[in-house]
């Protein structure tokens, strides 16, 4: 009879195993925003302006000593209920070998199966599951990009930060031409105000102020209903955009694959979506040129890694949302050319900064995913949970 501590768990373990977890921390974090955030949702009444992250942490030890972090986050409300689910399951990876990263997102989702295979539940498994491949990647003495099989060494970026509705115009002009001096390579305005026309003016601003040659996206957060969505993707069409995005509801992926059909310029969505299962609709209803999901909403890498292979054989492009810490290392490792969205939002949480240079975000050398916890980050805790023993 097996009297190990580990018993429940290393049952079927064979000589493969050779490492196992042996302890984790969980964080709750809360990052507060320098300037209160105003999108769409706000000035359509939605949502009040955005004043802070929440962020899940996790950091994981194996018996050998090897380390990973991960992360989630919640914007607005959610972040207390990450961290709970998280703890009421963490008891769950001691004993795993940190290698069998699908074995165990299984586990936890069973171990959580009564609230679903999405939302709130699979999010707070999205930052174990983010941690072991950072350590699996940090084992190996590799980048996690080169881990899962680069096919560049840096990918495009755009900036998004300096384009909120609540910013004034000649404002986002200085950001803009900021963003490109600091080797950006697109620019992402936030539309979708009640009045149309200044969604237009501002548009025509920015596109005079950086020139033609300027990659330009707007972003509507699905304010639009379709005739507005149709109308106003008419109206944009001269701009020259690299996409038009979240122009409806979230799940309305009929209503996206019509607009898409109708208009030149690409439509993208996906980021509000909390499951490979969602987004396989927009994808089999033909509703989206460009996907945008986002790795801590749907569950992690593991599931993100899905998805990617669904994108790819419906030739899709790919623009993860938000996240760049994640999601550069994801889309490096995609076939197609992507974006990645950069935010400076989360620097205060890292030691370490991404390199952007000619309008592209690097691929750090540094092993895993590349990043450490400054002391801020920790004066941010709101509260910790540990499992198991630390070797």
């Amino acid at each position: 009879m097996n009297t190990t501590p580990y018993a429940a768990s290393t049952s079927t373990q064979g000589d493969a195993t050779i490492d196992r977890i042996a302890w984790l921390r969980l964080s709750s974090v809360t990052l507060p925003l320098a300037t209160p955030i105003s999108d769409a949702k706000v000035f359509t009444g939605r949502q009040k302006p955005m004043t802070e992250v929440a962020f899940l942490f996790v950091e994981i030890v194996t018996e050998q000593g090897h380390e990973g972090v991960g992360f989630s986050y919640s914007k607005r409300a959610g972040g207390p209920g990450q961290f709970a689910h998280a703890k009421e399951t963490a008891e769950n990876l001691i004993g795993e070998d940190p290698s069998d990263i699908g074995k165990i997102w299984t586990k936890l989702v069973w171990a959580g199966a009564s609230v679903g295979r999405s939302g709130l539940a699979t999010q707070a498994i999205a930052a174990y599951d983010v941690a072991l491949w950072d350590l699996k990647a940090k084992r190996a003495g590799l980048p996690l990009a080169k881990l899962l099989g680069a096919h560049r060494d840096s990918v495009r970026c755009y900036n998004t930060s300096g384009g909120f509705l609540h910013t004034p115009t000649e404002q986002v002009l200085d950001n803009a031409a900021a963003s490109l001096a600091s080797g950006i390579g697109g620019i992402k305005l936030k539309v979708g105000h009640p009045d149309g026309k200044y969604d237009l003016a501002r548009l025509t601003a920015v596109r005079e102020h950086v020139g033609d040659d300027v990659p330009l996206m707007v972003d509507a957060n699905q304010q639009w209903d379709r005739p507005t969505a149709r109308r106003m993707g008419r109206a944009m069409e001269e701009f020259g955009l690299v996409w038009i995005e979240e122009p409806l509801d979230a799940y309305d992926a009929q209503g996206h694959a019509s607009l898409a059909a109708s208009l030149d310029t690409p439509v993208a969505t996906g980021e509000m979506l909390a499951s490979v299962a969602e987004h396989y609709e927009l994808i089999r209803h033909g509703a989206a040129d460009v996907i945008q999901p986002d790795a801590p909403r749907i569950g992690g890498i593991t599931q993100f890694l899905k998805l990617a292979a669904l994108a790819e054989h419906h030739q899709l492009q790919l623009a993860p949302h938000f996240a760049m810490e994640i999601h550069l290392h994801l889309a490096a490792a995609y076939p197609i050319e992507p974006w990645v969205e950069h935010f400076d939002w989360l620097e205060p949480l890292f030691e370490e900064r991404l390199e952007i240079r000619d309008g592209r975000m690097l691929v750090p050398s540094r092993p895993g995913l590349g990043f450490t916890l400054t002391e801020q980050a920790r004066a941010w805790t709101t509260a910790t949970h540990e499992a198991g023993t630390r070797p």
